[in-house]
């Protein structure tokens, strides 16, 4: 069985508000007027049955960028393992660049910090409106028990950085609805449905930040209309949050780190660290340490069979599994050592022999196993978790991987493109990434695999 190869939508014509994505709304309409684009209307929940079979909670589905960097009306449909496939500047990047800043917004992020380059989303040649502001819109759809929830937001990038218009829909039904009344003011006039006496409630919210993860703090839910729309809201918050951009740097993972990091960063550079963890702080059996006088101390670690232990003593039974199929001699184990100085480093075992530390890797290697490690951290076993208010049950994290295959061999691609499909099978984790044509073409003979070729 092969993989599934789609192709994203082109340009029909240009949205509304192609160029200029910030235009206030005629003063006429409604606050909750549908948008021009809107889906067929729906039944609630009609989606249900079949996202309930495919994913432990909700999933982003879809991601629209009608207006941003080099893309015009362009929806990629997203499974759970997506591979992004085009020339140079057909604009793959931009859309995990897109979908990391939704995921950044729903978490509270202000505005300026998801974007620091504003200017640089605009897609060029796009025409300043009257008032001289030119801007970009992206959008998604969350899939869930809700049914369908779909996103859109127009955002401001000059002459200054603001959101302009978000809207927030279900079954055809608008549940938020904002826009840039007064120019003059740093807020919007919101509207979100309620169903009762008084169809809508309005209120001002903030222009930096998303006013569908403000909803749960000021919806009240007591009526149908409201119950709605923090369902679909929080559905939302829950399908974008559970993301992790990974872009594994080698000479950043090359060198000793103090131990206590749980959580993987973007750069990988403290994987050794992270594996510290793994052996220490979940469920692993407690490290036992040796010394050699000034020299470093080796960190030993061992499922106790049961509990968290079991879960740790599979997934590092795969980590080393994967490192033995891509990396260039055998491997029969991996471990962390300490330093007289408290810092560590992961070395992979080699037999009866002294092990190769994690320095002495190549470029592709070190790639290789910082994206292995960031498919089989799923959701709870990252520390972050713990604190968070969705069980990790319920959550899906989705992995964002520009240039998946950038350094990797023919082995190391096949190899880990069939731990990215066992991965996602599972339902925890799901793939974006994108790839050269040659992993493009690796990635279509894979089962479980969808590629998305993007045009210029």
């Amino acid at each position: 069985m092969t993989a599934p190869s789609l192709r994203a939508d082109p340009p029909r014509s240009d949205p509304p508000c192609a160029d200029a994505p910030c235009a206030d709304p005629p003063r006429g309409d409604p606050p909750c007027a549908d948008p021009p684009c809107a889906d067929p209307p729906q039944p609630f929940g009609s989606d249900s049955a079949r996202w309930s079979k495919r994913c432990a909670g909700p999933v982003v589905t879809e991601l629209r960028l009608s207006a941003f960097a080099a893309h015009r009306g362009t929806v990629v449909p997203l499974a759970p393992l997506t591979l992004l496939a085009g020339p140079s500047g057909s604009g793959t990047s931009s859309v995990l660049r897109a979908y990391e800043a939704l995921s950044r917004l729903v978490e509270g992020a202000p505005l300026d910090e998801v974007f620091p380059d504003p200017a640089g989303c605009v897609p060029e040649g796009a025409e300043a409106d009257r008032q001289r502001r030119r801007g970009f819109r992206i959008g998604c759809t969350a899939d869930g028990p809700a049914g369908p929830v779909r996103l859109e937001l127009a955002v401001q990038a000059e002459p200054t950085l603001r959101i302009v218009g978000e809207r927030l829909t279900l079954a055809g039904v608008t549940l938020l609805s904002t826009a840039l009344r007064d120019p003059d003011q740093p807020t919007l006039q919101a509207a979100w449905h309620t169903d009762d006496a008084l169809p809508v409630t309005r209120e001002r919210l903030p222009d930096d930040r998303l006013g569908t993860a403000l909803l749960p703090l000021r919806v009240a839910g007591r009526t149908p209309g409201q119950l709605q729309v923090l369902a679909a809201a929080e559905q939302l918050v829950v399908a974008l949050r559970p993301a992790f951009a990974c872009e594994p740097r080698p000479h950043r993972m090359r060198t000793p780190v103090p131990p206590g990091e749980g959580r993987l960063r973007r750069d990988c550079g403290n994987l050794a660290a992270v594996l510290h963890a793994e052996y220490n702080g979940r469920g692993a059996a407690r490290g036992r340490e040796r010394g050699d006088g000034g020299g470093p101390g080796v960190v030993y670690g061992a499922g106790s069979g049961s509990g968290n232990g079991y879960v740790y003593g599979r997934r590092h039974a795969r980590l080393v599994a994967l490192a033995d199929a891509g990396c260039a001699r055998p491997v029969t184990g991996l471990r962390v050592e300490r330093f007289g100085d408290g810092q560590v480093r992961a070395v992979l075992a080699r037999g009866d022999g002294p092990g190769t530390p994690l320095e002495r890797l190549g470029d592709g290697e070190l790639r290789y196993l910082a994206l292995g490690v960031a498919l089989l951290m799923g959701p709870g076993a990252d520390p972050a978790d713990a604190g968070s208010e969705v069980p990790a049950a319920l959550q899906t994290r989705t992995v964002l991987a520009d240039g998946f295959d950038r350094d990797l061999d023919g082995r190391q691609s096949r190899e880990l493109l069939t731990e990215a499909a066992s991965a996602v099978a599972g339902g925890r984790v799901r793939l974006l990434g994108t790839v050269t044509e040659a992993g493009a073409a690796r990635a279509r003979g894979t089962a479980g695999a969808t590629v998305v070729d993007l045009e210029p």
